[in-house]
């Protein structure tokens, strides 16, 4: 008897003639997750199986696999010999000392001499004499569950629990978008969510050293050290802005520096997505969270953008919504780290809510929009993750 773990998977079993496309990424996935460890994957009938591990690893290697999309659920589960005693022996690891429970049977040999209801109703009656009272059976709100499935090889699995995994689709089978990640709580939750439908991510980061400090850099980093766990690794470029804002905060009206500043940041964004065969843009932006994310202020600044779709996972969700997303991918105690980001540097009393193109047209005009997105792009720095 040894321990293996079970892994079933989220939606791909809704795909048709194309499911081997997303199942060879989702294999490529949990092997990556677990590249680190010892084990051997196993595919069997629409689900893996983990096997060959060292079993004093299995904590860490379950926290891995729950950050794998496109997992829907995982048990940790006793294979044995699908003969009865040896069923029974693996129950008992799996059946607390007390409470109710009920047996739950899966035959997947129909060749097996007794019934999936036969085999709950024996492994049951074997559990309550070997318990002598301390446990009875419920099987409509029991306080824990025995688990047995029959394989087709002549083995049975037995457990527990299912442990919820992330769900979603297998990153890398919808293209590769990349993500304006600042140092705040919404973007990095932005890139989460366009991971878990399957899209690669890679993250471009906008600073204005020395007005921001390196620490505030380095939170960034973090964040999408974070964010990496779930994208299968990541790529972080940073750049600076810094030149870009003095000049607007030199020729321009005060209010419309941040929308100003948003258009040369999806400018330059567009082009680095282009040049590194990025499909689209993402960003964390949540309709009215703040002056820049009225419609009027995402209109101005999208319509820089020539050729890439620029998606907003969160544009319907409220802030205690993010956070709690932020909280289950452990970034939000990076993200609120009280370190400046680059939308903190001259800014305004009194932004523009409601900024027109007009207008925004007019003080653009005094800048060298070309000359600046050239200087920025000569900041660019490469981080790998």
């Amino acid at each position: 008897m040894k321990k293996v773990i079970i892994i079933r998977y989220s939606e791909i079993y809704l795909k048709g003639k194309n499911r081997g496309f997303f199942e060879r990424a989702f294999e490529n996935n949990l092997n990556r997750a677990l590249s680190s460890f010892e084990h051997e994957l196993i595919k069997q009938c629409g689900r893996y199986t983990v096997r060959e591990f060292n079993e004093e690893e299995i904590e860490e290697i379950i926290e891995k696999l729950k950050k794998v999309f496109g997992l829907h659920t995982l048990s940790v589960a006793y294979e044995t010999n699908s003969d009865m005693d040896s069923i029974f022996e693996a129950a008992k690891l799996v059946a607390r000392t007390s409470g109710t429970f009920k047996v739950e049977s899966h035959r997947g040999d129909k060749k097996y001499p007794l019934t999936s209801v036969e085999i709950s109703k024996k492994l049951g009656g074997m559990l309550l004499d070997y318990a002598k009272g301390a446990i009875s059976v419920d099987v409509h709100n029991p306080s824990f569950s025995v688990r047995v499935d029959i394989r087709e090889n002549g083995k049975a699995l037995v457990f527990g629990e299912f442990i919820q995994g992330a769900n979603g689709m297998p990153v890398g089978t919808a293209g590769k978008g990349v993500l304006l990640l600042s140092g705040g709580i919404d973007s990095p939750v932005a890139g989460y969510m366009m991971a878990k439908r399957g899209m690669n991510v890679d993250c471009l980061h906008f600073h204005s050293y020395p007005y921001t400090n390196l620490q505030a850099k380095e939170k960034v980093v973090d964040l999408a050290r974070i964010l990496s766990e779930y994208t299968c690794g990541t790529k972080l470029c940073t750049v600076s802005v810094t030149h870009i804002q003095e000049a607007i905060h030199e020729k321009c009206k005060p209010e419309l520096m941040i929308t100003l500043l948003r258009r040369f940041m999806y400018r330059i964004a567009e082009r680095h997505a282009k040049r590194i065969g990025g499909q689209c843009l993402i960003t964390g932006e949540s309709l009215g969270q703040v002056a820049s994310q009225t419609i009027e202020g995402i209109t101005s600044s999208n319509s820089v953008v020539e050729e890439l779709p620029v998606l907003r996972p969160l544009i319907g969700f409220d802030k205690n919504e993010i956070i709690d997303i932020s909280v289950k991918m452990g970034a939000y105690e990076t993200s609120i780290l009280p370190f400046e980001d680059c939308c903190t540097v001259f800014l305004p009393d009194f932004p523009a809510i409601r900024p027109k193109l007009t207008d925004i047209l007019r003080e653009e005009a005094q800048l060298d929009v070309e000359g600046l997105i050239e200087e920025a792009f000569a900041t660019i720095e490469k981080i790998q993750l």
